[in-house]
Formats: C-alpha cells, sequence, structure tokens
C-alpha cells in the first residue's frame, strides 16, 4: 500500500496511480465509484466531521450503510431510526459497537451493535475492528467504515476494495503539487500547439507532431482525473484549487476534439486506446503512431483543418463543406477566389483576408 492506497505505486511522474473503486451491487448493477464514496465523505460533510471528532477523541468506531443484505450481518445493540448528525453520531461512538447508518446517509438506524460477517470472506487485517470491517464490506458488497482507535486513521471498505482517507493537510499538499507539475505540461502542450500551427499552415506535420501533441494531451487528462479525486476528497477545502485547474484547463478538450478529427480517420479508437495507457506506456511514441496511424513516426500528414479554420468566422456547416470539397486545410489554404465562393456560397475576398492574416500571425509566432 503507498500513503493509503491499495495496489497503488508512485510512477516516475510523481503521480500515484490506483486502481478504481468500481463495484456492481446485486442484479440491478449499479456501480459506484470512488468519487461517489470520497463525495460523502469530503471535507465539511456531517459524516466527515463526526469521523474527524472521533478521530481527535482518540476513539475508535465502526460505521455500516445499509442495504438489503445489511441485516444478516449485525446482531444486537438498539434501534434508534433518528435523522443523522455529525454530533449524534460522535456521542453514538462512544460506545464499543457498530452504527447502522441508512442507505442515504440522513438517518441513523442502529447502535452499538455486534458485526457477526462469515469468517468464509478472507481478511487481510489484522486488528478486530478492521477484519469486521472488511469482513462486512466483502459480505454485503457495500460500504462500512473503520476508525482506528490506536493509529487514527480513517478506512474505508466497499465490497473488496479498501481505501484510508488523507488529512486535508496531506490532500491539499498532494493536490498542489500536483497541479503544478499541471501547468508544465500545459505550458509545455502549448508550446506544441505554436510549432503546430507553423507545420501545418507549411504543410510539414510529421506523424511523429501529432503523437506527440495526443501523448502531452492525454498527459493532461490523466492529471486532471488524479487532481479531480483530491478535490472531490477535500470538498469545500478544494474550491480555490478547483477554481485554479478549471482555469489551467479551459478549452482543452475542444483542441484535443479537434486535433483527433484532423488527424485521426477511426475517431473512436482514440479514447479506449489512450484509456488502456499508463504513464508510462504513454511514453512510447512508436506505440501510438502504430495503434493510431499504422504508419512510422517520420510520415508525413496533413491535417484536415477543423482546428484553423475555426478560427476564422465560418459556421461549422461552411467548414464541412470545405473539407468535403478541398480534403484537407493544405487544399483550403491554395485555393482561389471562384473555387472558395463555390463552396461558401458567399463572397470570398473576406475568408480570403482571414486565412493570409492567420498564416501571417502564424508564421511570426503570434497567439491565434
Amino acid at each position: 500500500m503507498v500513503n493509503g492506497f491499495e495496489n497503488g505505486y508512485l510512477n516516475e511522474n510523481g503521480i500515484i496511480e490506483v486502481p478504481k473503486i468500481k463495484v456492481k451491487e446485486s442484479e440491478n448493477e449499479k456501480t459506484i465509484t470512488k468519487a461517489d464514496i470520497l463525495r460523502k465523505l469530503s471535507s465539511g460533510t456531517g459524516l466527515r466531521e463526526a469521523l474527524n471528532d472521533i478521530v481527535v477523541s482518540g476513539m475508535g468506531g465502526l460505521i455500516v450503510i445499509s442495504n438489503s443484505n445489511t441485516f444478516n450481518v449485525f446482531k444486537g445493540g438498539f434501534y434508534v431510526n433518528c435523522k443523522f448528525s455529525s454530533k449524534k453520531l460522535f456521542e453514538l461512538a462512544k460506545m464499543d459497537g457498530a452504527i447502522i447508518l441508512s442507505e442515504d446517509f440522513r438517518k441513523i438506524l442502529h447502535a452499538n451493535t455486534l458485526l457477526v460477517p462469515s469468517m468464509e470472506f478472507e481478511s487481510s487485517e489484522t486488528g478486530t475492528r478492521h477484519q469486521a470491517a472488511e469482513r462486512t464490506a466483502k459480505q454485503i458488497n457495500g460500504l462500512v467504515i473503520a476508525v482506528s482507535e490506536r493509529r487514527g486513521t480513517i478506512s474505508i471498505y466497499y465490497g473488496n476494495s479498501r481505501y484510508v482517507l488523507q488529512s486535508t493537510h496531506e490532500l491539499l499538499r498532494r493536490a498542489t503539487e500536483t497541479l503544478q507539475i499541471l501547468e508544465k505540461q500545459i505550458e509545455v502542450f502549448n508550446e506544441l500547439i505554436t510549432n503546430l500551427n507553423v507545420l501545418e499552415v507549411t504543410n510539414l506535420v510529421s506523424i511523429a507532431d501529432v503523437c506527440t501533441i495526443l501523448e502531452r494531451l492525454e498527459m493532461i487528462r490523466k492529471m486532471t482525473n488524479i487532481i479531480n479525486e483530491y478535490l472531490v476528497e477535500l470538498g469545500k477545502d478544494g474550491i480555490i484549487l478547483r477554481m485554479r485547474m478549471r482555469e489551467l484547463t479551459r478549452g482543452i478538450e475542444e483542441k484535443e476534439d479537434f486535433i483527433i478529427r484532423d488527424y485521426i480517420t477511426r475517431p473512436s479508437r482514440v479514447r479506449p486506446f489512450f484509456d488502456s495507457l499508463n504513464f508510462d506506456e504513454l511514453l512510447d511514441l512508436d506505440n501510438i503512431a502504430r495503434v493510431l496511424f499504422a504508419r512510422s513516426l517520420d510520415t508525413g500528414v496533413t491535417p484536415r483543418g477543423y482546428r484553423l479554420l475555426n478560427k476564422t468566422h465560418l459556421a461549422k456547416s461552411e467548414i464541412e463543406s470545405l473539407i468535403k470539397h478541398f480534403k484537407n486545410l493544405d487544399g483550403v489554404f491554395n485555393s482561389d477566389k471562384d473555387a472558395l465562393e463555390r463552396v461558401v456560397k458567399e463572397d470570398a475576398g473576406y475568408l480570403i483576408k482571414e486565412l493570409n492574416t492567420l498564416r501571417e500571425h502564424i508564421m511570426v509566432g503570434k497567439k491565434i
């Protein structure tokens, strides 16, 4: 376990890679992600407040979130059935038994109960409390929270998955560090885009250039997902970081979409392929070229023109008509006024002026 993530590891970019918590619930096959769970336990929620109070007070605790299988794994205790509040939960945690909450987290159903999960379910834990929590989560295929009295940690068990909640200070540190790395990656990406602009208007783009940009875009996407997980757990404490990340990544998805449409003949293959790669595998440009282009890195390629033509006044339908008629960006740039007018059905003088201005700005390195 690395820093609270079971089966996680720290890659060479300093980013923690972890498996997703995704569990299907019985016949309904309801999928719950780790983000869904962390959102319920994020800073500022009543449940997280109660858990923090339990830790600060040096107490332990067991909390089970009820589902249709829950009533087979506990006995004894007493029926509470009261509205949830952090103070009530904290007071009830002073007793040794487990607390049962309703599925929607809005009620405290039972308190001071004894968990009796089947011993058929294995546990990797050593403490009695955590063994009971892990076996219960596996048996009910649901959510169980264990607070360690000795270590002061909060462990979440969901089905066969386990996660240890991190302190707000630690989360802020990690999120800030990862955000700084993301800023550097976006700076590099912007430089690559500036270079691609020049290569496109001079028709000198190679597959290596496109693969390098796609690689950088995927790194940005993966880092954004990691920061989002931190921000979910941070809750209200991550508002400023969330605003900064949104500012940094604004427009990235649109640029990625244009680049894919410009160069990839089968865009539907791109996302599943990149989702299957980790950070280390992303560095293999030859593999990216082989899978997405089936050609070598030094092969030349001409963009269709979606990205740059969207910098003009043309409507989407007009851009589609131009690309369908002229095949690619080079064909549009090198066409004459009459040919353009036959396609766009208007005076092409303004469009030609736009294209020439666009090319001039690109060649002198201006941002477009």
